[in-house]
């Protein structure tokens, strides 16, 4: 089932871990240049221990597939990832936009590498507010702070 308009939004429950980590690693898998630094089980533990009990998640659902996801906490977008089979059909325009409507500052950080993901955002109104060397993220990356204010 790959029809756009059958995927629904709707709040992640505790049994999606397994589901998310999954899609969480294909989506990072999927990157030439990111370094594999967790075992599926650290991601499923860090999905079901961290991301799920502290911040807001909201998964895309295609039938009873999950085709995307975004973790919010506070005004900062935490995680932000789509199968990547179902990249480029507004699946993750309808998550941020679903998950930031009512904030007036959002923040993120997108690695340098990530192309795609830095024209996602700047189509969205985000502007990169600082640079940084990979210093302060456990894949050693250089990244963007990137801040869209209403």
């Amino acid at each position: 089932m790959n029809d756009t308009a059958k995927v629904r939004l709707r709040p992640a429950i505790g049994s999606d871990a397994a589901a998310i980590a999954k899609l969480m690693r294909a989506a990072l898998g999927s990157f030439d240049w990111m370094p594999v630094i967790h075992t599926p089980a650290k991601d499923l533990a860090f999905i079901r221990d961290i991301v799920l009990p502290r911040q807001k998640v909201t998964v895309a659902e295609a039938g009873s597939e999950i085709v995307g996801f975004i973790a919010v906490s506070g005004d900062w977008v935490e995680q932000l990832y789509l199968d990547p089979a179902w990249t480029g059909r507004g699946i993750g325009s309808r998550l941020l936009i679903d998950a930031t409507a009512a904030l007036p500052v959002v923040k993120l950080h997108c690695f340098q590498a990530n192309t795609g993901a830095r024209r996602f955002y700047e189509r969205h109104g985000f502007r990169a507010e600082a640079f940084g060397d990979g210093t302060t993220n456990e894949e050693g990356l250089p990244d963007i702070l990137y801040v869209r204010r209403r």
